[in-house]
């Protein structure tokens, strides 16, 4: 199967980008606290304060993303609640870096984005739920429903 690798990958690519992301935000904090430059009237110390808290704060976002990955593929099990909920944010998130990444960075980032929030949603559509429970053990088919009525609905009375 697909599922578990896909998993595994999508794991390790969430915790490297945790590492990546905190790395540069907190080095853009140390920056702009060594300048002592003020840009549009903003504390700099605000700014580089702000830039790591912001790298303590999507360090952990993606870390914990890549945390629900991997529990993913140590159980072999679909996420659910929040953990769907996560993976499903994380997605729309390389969606928008995605998005901004073309134009400011270039096409290589693009696609590394672009390659993550496929990888991504690959995770979430290998895992999704079947669409109608399965038939009990006993059940024979043909027989009706769970509860022994008719699979379809009787006629609609008429009036007359």
């Amino acid at each position: 199967m697909v599922r578990r690798p896909v998993a595994w990958i999508v794991a390790v690519v969430l915790f490297a980008e945790a590492v990546g992301i905190a790395a540069l935000n907190w080095f853009l904090g140390v920056v702009v606290d060594r300048q002592d430059m003020s840009l549009a009237g903003l504390d700099p110390h605000m700014m580089s304060t702000s830039s790591k808290i912001g790298a303590v704060v999507f360090g952990l976002y993606f870390a914990l993303c890549g945390l629900v990955a991997l529990l993913v593929a140590l159980r072999d099990r679909p996420p659910a609640g929040l953990g769907r909920v996560l993976l499903i944010s994380v997605a729309v998130v390389h969606a928008l870096l995605g998005a901004f990444t073309w134009g400011l960075v270039g096409r290589h980032a693009f696609l590394f984005m672009v390659l993550v929030l496929g990888l991504v949603v690959l995770l979430l559509m290998t895992y999704d739920r079947p669409a109608r429970p399965a038939e009990p053990a006993d059940a024979v088919p043909g027989d009706g429903g769970p509860d022994g009525s008719p699979v379809t609905p009787s006629p609609a009375p008429t009036t007359g």
